[in-house]
């Protein structure tokens, strides 16, 4: 990882301007592995170094990532009237630029990336990608027998709206798991509503390989490191996070029914 200035990482980590920055170096209150720097201009590995700033300590790594547990009402944006998910990461804990890569219903629940990485969002979202988003859905009607079929051939919706082939298993009752390869507005609903059913809720456990953690309670965070990151790239697999899901799916089930 390329190393960076001090003071630039300061302000682009911290809610403080760069004169304020310029201030606090003068006072002492940054420290890097626990020594009192006062130039801004040394160059540090975020990577590999502990930067604190008035007794906090700043993520490490030249970007910050969280994974969020959205809750139902709170919109994927950066600013809007509603709640956004922002807000749900204390203002301590949020660097300048943090933004949400990729949106999420504000009547679903579920897995949210945030960071301050454009270049990372771009990799995950660009349509050529079609990195794997799994979603465990409920349905108002039983599943048929048929969906699987119907779905992996790929539907064309009634405005004409093409949807890529997916993949659907059954997991029990009214519940099942779906994984898509895109991302069009409503796509699941829609798909459902064109198969004769109803989607009643939908909560996304899965983007690529990383699933999102069962502890996560509605409206959770955690930072995660850059290997994770790069499991939200990979190529996941439906049986696999299938069988995830089924392990703990009281507690899936649980933040998907909140």
């Amino acid at each position: 990882m390329a190393q960076m200035r001090l003071d630039k990482l300061l302000a682009g980590r911290t809610p403080h301007s760069r004169s304020e920055v310029r201030q606090l170096l003068r006072e002492g209150a940054v420290r890097v592995d626990g020594v009192c720097i006062t130039d801004g201009s040394r160059k540090i590995d975020p990577e590999t170094q502990t930067v604190s700033c008035a007794g906090k300590i700043l993520p490490g790594g030249s970007y910050t990532y969280y994974i969020l547990n959205k809750p139902k009402g709170v919109v994927s944006a950066t600013e809007d009237r509603q709640r956004t998910v922002l807000d749900l990461i204390p203002a301590e804990q949020r660097v300048k630029g943090l933004f949400p890569a990729g949106r999420l219903d504000a009547d679903s629940t579920g897995l949210v990336l945030l960071t301050d990485d454009g270049a990372l969002a771009h990799r995950m979202l660009t349509p050529g990608k079609h990195v794997p988003k799994f979603y465990l859905i409920r349905l108002a009607r039983p599943f048929a027998a048929e969906y699987p079929a119907r779905l992996q051939k790929g539907l064309t919706l009634a405005d004409g709206t093409v949807c890529l082939p997916a993949e659907v298993r059954h997991l029990r009752e009214q519940y099942a798991l779906i994984c898509l390869h895109e991302g069009k507005y409503h796509q699941v609903k829609r798909m459902f509503a064109a198969l004769g059913n109803h989607v009643e809720n939908l909560h996304r456990v899965g983007i690529g390989r990383y699933l999102l953690p069962p502890d996560i309670g509605c409206g959770g965070y955690l930072a995660i490191s850059h290997k994770d990151v790069e499991n939200l790239l990979s190529e996941g697999r439906l049986d696999v996070v299938c069988e995830q899901i089924m392990k703990n799916f009281s507690s899936y089930l649980l933040n998907a029914d909140q």
